[in-house]
């Protein structure tokens, strides 16, 4: 599974609180709460932001509480992925549980700069950075995992794989 897009990079410690505002808690619609992620730290973020996009962190992304709001508003923005130094463990579940892939690499994050072109290859794990042409190795997602998110998250998989069909 490949992914291309543009840099939008945050730092260290961004967590859940600033990645969806606890006073837009009253839904969990992609759409809504996409229209407000990130709002309280990068104003430009939700209304600048295209499909394919691709976040990057520093340390601790996704500290704080362990709502899924925080990712789904991410996904629901259009962000392909998230490329941090580190995750906060239950933010790293909640994301593959919706179907939003992320993957930790030091140097790829503090290499990147907003507005870079990023490829990032899932099954092996590489990123590739466009503007200084290095490529960075993360650890892959195992097979199962990459079905979770080819699947667009935890309860459609389940769904497919009992043969549910909505």
């Amino acid at each position: 599974m490949k992914l291309e897009g543009k840099v939008w990079k945050y730092g260290d410690n961004i967590d859940t609180d600033v990645i969806i505002p606890a006073r837009y808690l009253v839904t969990t619609d992609p759409k809504v709460l996409a229209a407000h992620c990130m709002e309280d730290l990068d104003e430009s973020f939700a209304k600048s932001v295209q499909p394919g996009d691709i976040m990057v962190g520093g340390a601790n992304f996704g500290c704080g509480s362990s709502r899924e709001h925080a990712p789904i508003s991410i996904k629901g923005a259009g962000v392909s992925c998230i490329i941090a130094e580190s995750f906060a463990r239950i933010f790293f579940r909640n994301a593959i549980n919706i179907g939003l892939p992320i993957l930790e690499s030091v140097e790829a994050a503090r290499d990147a700069q907003p507005g870079d072109s990023l490829s990032v290859n899932l099954t092996a794990g590489t990123i590739t950075n466009a503007r200084t042409g290095k490529t960075y190795q993360a650890n892959p997602f195992p097979p199962f995992v990459l079905q979770i998110i080819e699947a667009g998250g935890l309860v459609p998989y389940t769904r497919h794989n009992l043969g549910i069909e909505i």
